[in-house]
């Protein structure tokens, strides 16, 4: 062992550093692969763990695991048998970390880099500019969408997963004229559930480059307020919701104090909000909102658009 750290430490050095502990790979953001069988996998963790930390990429070790695993043919690095953690890699094992690592660097998600994800039992296929499945949030609820990527690897998902037979995939933009019109065959329902775009626009340039660079922005900016579509959903209720339906919504935390405002001002809608949840981080971040009277019928020419996005106060 103490043969192979020398030669690991040399690697890492590289001919010429004074030190050496800097190592070849913070030299650049494609660092050149080391010899074929010198490195193992255990070693290939701590080197890109490094890499990660110093080029500030968020959970470090984390994201080196899952690519190492991933290359190996393993979901998690912990899932790996034991003989392979220090069984020395192959030329194309070592060139495949260091392709999916460099897109790591440039702070891709490692569900995109992966172009798979587990989530609550079931194995996803992920793409950009798709929703990443995030266990704080989500729930077992595929939403209406309107776009056209998300509902293909929706429609993908639902077919390895062989669930066609029990969802219904319904292209729709809620903000046009006349869509809610393709809704009304499936009313009416007993709850909405709906992840929509709630960011504050003043906020989308703070996200984080993982989110910002690769995620839909139209999926993500709620307007000013960030309540530009969350009015469009509350506006529908009146003709889809049962009488006692409810609407579940993930919002921003500054949202349960405006929504509340909001249906204050809206009588006509009939509908209270009841109550709020928390996310694993404890944010209040779900809204269960509720028709509190009979559910209306819908005339044919008319389009139930919502009041101006302005909230009260």
């Amino acid at each position: 062992m103490e043969l192979g750290g020398r030669m690991l430490w040399a690697l890492l050095s590289g001919p010429g550093r004074r030190g050496g502990t800097r190592g070849w790979a913070f030299s650049s953001w494609q660092p050149h692969l080391p010899l074929a069988g010198l490195l193992n996998a255990k070693e290939l963790v701590r080197h890109w763990t490094a890499v990660f930390e110093k080029r500030g990429i968020p959970e470090a070790q984390a994201s080196s695991e899952y690519i190492v695993a991933h290359v190996l043919g393993a979901k998690t690095f912990q899932s790996l048998r034991p003989e392979l953690w220090t069984q020395p890699l192959t030329p194309w094992q070592l060139q495949c970390i260091q392709e999916l690592s460099s897109r790591r660097l440039q702070r891709m998600p490692v569900q995109y880099i992966l172009g798979e994800w587990d989530f609550q039992g079931l194995s996803l296929k992920m793409a950009p500019p798709v929703f990443i499945p995030r266990p704080e949030t989500e729930s077992r609820v595929i939403a209406v969408d309107k776009g056209e990527a998300a509902i293909c690897l929706t429609e993908e998902n639902a077919q390895r997963l062989r669930l066609l037979d029990r969802i219904r995939i319904v292209p729709l933009d809620v903000t046009l004229e006349g869509s809610w019109a393709h809704l009304l065959p499936w009313g009416p329902v007993d709850l909405v559930v709906s992840n929509p775009p709630y960011i504050f626009h003043q906020d989308m340039e703070q996200l984080a480059p993982e989110i910002r660079s690769y995620e839909d922005p139209l999926a993500l900016d709620g307007g000013e307020e960030g309540m530009d579509i969350i009015i469009h959903i509350l506006a529908l209720a009146r003709w889809l919701l049962k009488d006692s339906g409810s609407i579940f919504l993930e919002v921003d935390p500054r949202h349960p104090e405006l929504v509340g405002n909001w249906l204050q001002s809206q009588p006509d809608l009939s509908l209270d909000l009841v109550a709020m949840r928390r996310d694993f981080c404890g944010r209040p971040r779900f809204l269960h909102i509720q028709r509190s009277g009979p559910q209306r019928g819908c005339p044919a020419d008319a389009w139930p658009g919502p009041q101006p996005a302005r909230v009260p106060g």
